[in-house]
């Protein structure tokens, strides 16, 4: 069997491979309405802009057509793919390790190779995230967190990510979104600690300490990262778009907060921050979402028996042939 991502592996596979079954990883289908694409804009795109979206799908359209079934990891992610080719994809998360990403309540933050000790700190922030970059709300975190440290001299905001973009468009005049949020916001340096990449157990630590972790997120591929915050126990302020909306119920395992209301994301914070017992109650509702529906000791038996299935179906085949 071959499996493969979409984005370009998989292409020319069962002309290689044409009596092997093809199962595929589709990720994400871009489409120019409610979606990433026209995420914030107040214009409709141009003609352009619309034949680039086209072209973009080219490749996954041949992965469509060719392919013997799909996975996708989200309902919101399988549903941009055009409705003629659902009954192709089977919608299975990857899985999250809910037995290594597990609540600590007496962890300390604390990471020697950054000279970064918060063991002390009672309003500790967090915001994880592959590249510092719009698509995931970088900017918008920053301002709110512009506004946070000036009501709360104790908060201390720890951004785990490389200062790069791996979504979307970079800056037109080459700074990266941390140099300008730096050139931009009045803030307290000694209470933003930007880590880089970190290995998992550093990044579960910060995780663990969290007393309110963010996420956002453009209308587009749901990050890992967010369901591992909540599999941590982390209480997560989220963007309330579509990919984090069919995770996060309001209240209840998370807090919804509008992408662009940077001031809205403040006051969040400093709701949860104020009220450490109805907090507790979202932690614990996080989790269980997690280790209920997306637990890698769960649907990894699952991605397996689709692997197998495909492969005595094809060997059937062979034999009848």
């Amino acid at each position: 069997i071959i499996y493969g991502h979409t984005w370009g592996p998989t292409l020319y596979m069962k002309d290689i491979f044409p009596d092997v079954p093809l199962l595929c990883y589709f990720e994400w289908f871009y489409n120019a309405e409610n979606s990433d694409v026209d995420f914030g804009n107040t214009e409709p795109l141009n003609i352009n802009e619309l034949a680039r979206v086209r072209t973009k799908n080219s490749h996954l359209l041949i992965d469509l057509y060719t392919c013997n079934r799909g996975t996708s990891p989200t309902i919101w992610q399988r549903d941009q793919f055009p409705k003629e080719f659902h009954h192709k994809i089977d919608v299975i998360h990857d899985g999250i390790d809910t037995k290594f990403f597990c609540p600590d309540n007496n962890a300390k933050l604390i990471i020697p190779h950054l000279n970064l000790d918060l063991s002390n700190e009672t309003e500790i922030i967090t915001y994880s995230t592959r590249g510092l970059e719009a698509y995931r709300g970088f900017p918008e975190f920053m301002k709110a967190v512009e506004i946070i440290l000036k009501r709360r001299p104790k908060a201390h905001v720890v951004i785990v990510g490389e200062d790069r973009v791996c979504y979307g468009s970079k800056l037109p005049d080459g700074r990266t979104y941390k140099q300008l949020m730096l050139e931009e916001l009045d803030l307290d340096l000694s209470r933003v600690h930007f880590t880089d990449y970190l290995p998992y157990d550093q990044y579960r630590l910060v995780l663990q300490a969290s007393k309110v972790h963010v996420y956002l997120t453009y209308p587009f591929v749901l990050s890992w990262g967010m369901l591992e915050a909540m599999s941590t126990g982390c209480c997560v302020i989220g963007s309330s778009t579509p990919p984090v909306k069919e995770v996060i119920k309001n209240g209840y395992n998370g807090l919804l907060v509008d992408f662009f209301n940077f001031e809205e994301i403040a006051n969040k914070i400093d709701y949860v921050l104020d009220n450490i017992d109805k907090a507790q109650e979202i932690r614990r509702n996080a989790r269980q979402t997690i280790v209920e529906n997306y637990n890698l000791k769960t649907l990894l038996p699952r991605q397996i028996e689709l692997i197998l299935n495909l492969v005595t179906q094809n060997n059937q085949l062979k034999i009848h042939k």
